[in-house]
């Protein structure tokens, strides 16, 4: 007996748009959900979709706000926001309100197809806390706390640690700077911080610092640690 297909809810006023993510992801085995403003959405809740696609311009509710509705609904739900180019505020606003993605249109259906694989994978990682997390060469063990790259043991510092730790709770999901900030310092905290203390995590981590492979930057945003294996 196969498994059920895993649901989507697609919210998006568009048809275009709706009809391109229903071909392309019933293609993959995905099982589509449709609403084209927020009231159907938030009936559409009661299907227990597994993820979320939503377009944060909607004709009857500001997008953040449906966002914020749907949090209250379903903490774990994976959301992933869709939104014009160049609304930084928007996105950062969105991931900030507990979304864990974003992309920007137009988009490429093999880029959305994996950030909806890294959405699900962050959803299982934070459902089992895998003691011991891998992303290519990198290992972190959080019980022992124990990082390695391959077999080479890589010594942090204590914050350093902290904001790898961090990182790896939350793999594959865009982390703002506001949310780094309060998590390792205070929200009043200068931003400075928090890059020098990237900068000096990807010498230790990475092997080229200026085009690293783990710890990446989402311009003008935040940081996004490589979904783990």
């Amino acid at each position: 007996m196969s498994a059920a297909p895993i649901k989507v809810l697609v919210i998006d006023d568009e048809p275009p748009i709706r009809k391109l993510l229903r071909m392309g992801l019933t293609t993959q085995g995905y099982e589509i959900l449709e609403a084209p403003n927020g009231k159907t959405a938030l009936e559409k809740l009661s299907e227990e979709p597994a993820l979320i696609i939503l377009d944060l311009g909607l004709p009857d509710v500001q997008g953040h706000e449906l966002l914020r509705t749907i949090r209250a609904r379903n903490e774990s739900v994976p959301i992933v926001v869709l939104s014009s180019r160049g609304d930084e505020a928007g996105k950062v606003q969105a991931l900030d309100l507990g979304a864990d993605d974003y992309l920007t249109k137009p988009f490429g259906m093999d880029e959305l197809l994996a950030r909806l694989r890294a959405a699900l994978r962050h959803q299982l990682q934070v459902q089992g806390e895998r003691p011991i997390f891998r992303s290519g060469d990198l290992s972190v063990d959080l019980v022992r706390r124990i990082v390695k790259i391959g077999e080479r043991d890589i010594k942090l510092s204590p914050k350093e640690y902290d904001l790898l730790r961090v990182l790896v709770q939350h793999a594959g999901k865009v982390l703002t700077h506001r949310f780094l900030l309060k998590e390792l310092w205070d929200e009043l905290t200068d931003a400075q911080y928090l890059r020098v203390y990237v900068r000096q995590l990807r010498q230790k981590i990475e092997a080229d610092p200026e085009r690293p492979q783990y710890v990446l930057t989402e311009t003008g945003i935040g940081y996004r640690l490589k979904a783990g294996d």
